[in-house]
């Protein structure tokens, strides 16, 4: 049976299709924050089955196949890759509603062209198909990025890593410019003295500087933030439950640092006393490069304490998190503001609770040297589906400018994901087409159309600053 993702799919009047095919489509894409793997676009790998390159790794997937009683050898575990894949199937049509229904959908018929409704029923004929094209080089990792024109990839990388794939893809020739985004979450780690103190000892063999006194420590860092900015990167990442806001001098700061090198665990105190010293000087560092500084905050991590004992972290027991947001947001922007170090940040918000509270936040550090200098980004983890993105976009229109707004990234370890961005600009046309129906935005589609295609790249390409290859530049 046919699928239902026609042409107008997502897009219900006229003014949001002529909107989204004459303004959207076809742009590049501008992927700034994402976490696949420089390995493979170094290698121009080649997924070896569909279940390589559509399951594997793919936490959203594990969690809707537990949710039907799917057995954990069949997500994480032991099983052939077709029996994993047939698990998964049997799943999808249990997912309807849920966003995994039409990502998984526009998925097969965007990189293969099947056009069927996924079932236990068409498992094997999708299954022969999808192999037959990764076998050929339109599916490998290249050819994936240039049939979907993706221009620029930012990854998720530790300052420890050496960055050698990063290196490999800059000889490569290839036209997407891929570039490391510095992410420093284990540095805060003085609650986990056996987690930090590894960090700190790989820390000093990467950047050459002892790490042993908090000097070294700090000078190691920026030592790896100097060689990111080497091969590139402008943009940092953090991680957080919420912002850290406690007061902390430096001399507090090289106790707690002493204390945890002893192999002493630091208190919660102590730890967000530590945290919030470093985030200060992590802000400087990006404000001194000139590099736009992400904080995505609101997860509540690992929830399911035996099954993270028994298979890690991101393998799909995360939440959102009720974490109270915005006076240590607040205070952190404002400490980095008041000495005039306050970088460009993007803030990802993971509770819809707190969306209003993140789109007037960003308005309070607004300066007027950059447009858009802070950024209220797009819906993040839980929120990246219709209606986390609708609301993410109705309380920026409602509380600051949209048009000025970044726009859409995958935040994902699969190079299916590039489907997420067709959805994001359907949904962001069929919005402003159904406020053009509605009398509420005038029918000027050189106006809205422009105010599109800014926000599906333009936007993101002035605001971070990153050097595109010639075939994507405005």
């Amino acid at each position: 049976m046919k699928t239902f993702l026609t042409d107008h799919f997502l897009l219900e009047t006229d003014a949001a299709r002529d909107l989204y095919f004459q303004h959207a489509a076809n742009q590049p894409i501008f992927d700034y924050h994402c976490h696949l793997a420089p390995q493979q676009i170094a290698e121009n790998y080649r997924f070896r089955n569909l279940f390589d390159i559509w399951l594997a790794g793919d936490h959203y997937k594990w969690r809707a196949m537990r949710t039907n009683g799917v057995a954990e050898k069949f997500c994480t575990g032991d099983a052939s890759d077709y029996d994993k894949y047939l698990a998964f199937v049997r799943t999808v049509p249990y997912t309807l509603r849920n966003p995994l229904y039409h990502w998984s959908h526009l998925e097969l018929l965007r990189y293969f062209g099947i056009d069927e409704l996924i079932n236990e029923s068409s498992a094997a004929t999708i299954w022969e198909q999808a192999n037959a094209k990764l076998a050929t080089p339109e599916l490998s990792v290249h050819g994936i990025l240039e049939k979907n024109k993706v221009a620029l990839i930012c990854t998720t990388d530790d300052p420890v890593d050496s960055l050698e794939y990063h290196q490999q893809i800059r000889k490569s020739g290839i036209a997407t410019r891929v570039y490391p985004t510095f992410r420093p979450d284990k540095a805060l780690t003085v609650n986990n003295p056996a987690v930090f103190n590894a960090w700190c000892d790989k820390l000093s063999a990467a950047s050459g500087i002892d790490s042993g006194t908090f000097g070294g420590f700090l000078d190691g860092i920026k030592a790896r933030h100097d060689f990111f900015h080497s091969l590139g990167g402008r943009l940092s990442d953090h991680g957080l439950e919420s912002c850290f806001a406690a007061e902390c001098t430096a001399s507090q700061a090289t106790a707690i640092f002493n204390k945890a090198r002893a192999g002493q665990t630091a208190s919660p105190e102590e730890a967000a006393q530590f945290g919030a010293y470093l985030m200060i000087y992590f802000g400087q560092l990006d404000a001194a490069r000139g590099w736009t500084k992400q904080l995505h905050l609101g997860a509540m991590r690992n929830n399911n304490s035996r099954l993270f004992k028994a298979l890690g972290a991101d393998t799909g027991f995360d939440s959102i998190g009720d974490f109270p947001q915005g006076r240590a947001l607040s205070r952190y922007l404002d400490a980095l503001d008041s000495t005039n170090e306050l970088p460009r940040i993007v803030l990802y918000n993971l509770n819809p609770a707190d969306n209003y509270l993140f789109a007037t936040m960003i308005g309070n550090f607004q300066d007027g040297s950059v447009a858009g200098k802070i950024q209220f980004g797009s819906g993040w983890w839980f929120l990246d589906q219709k209606e986390g993105m609708e609301l993410q976009i109705n309380a920026l229109s409602q509380l600051g400018l949209l048009r000025r707004f970044v726009g859409m990234l995958t935040d994902s370890r699969s190079f299916l994901s590039y489907t997420r961005h067709e959805y994001f600009r359907r949904i962001l046309c069929n919005m402003i087409g159904n406020d053009v129906e509605k009398g509420l935005l005038p029918r000027d589609m050189d106006l809205l159309g422009s105010m599109v295609s800014e926000i599906c790249f333009g936007n993101a390409q002035q605001f971070f600053g990153l050097e595109l290859d010639n075939k994507y530049r405005g």
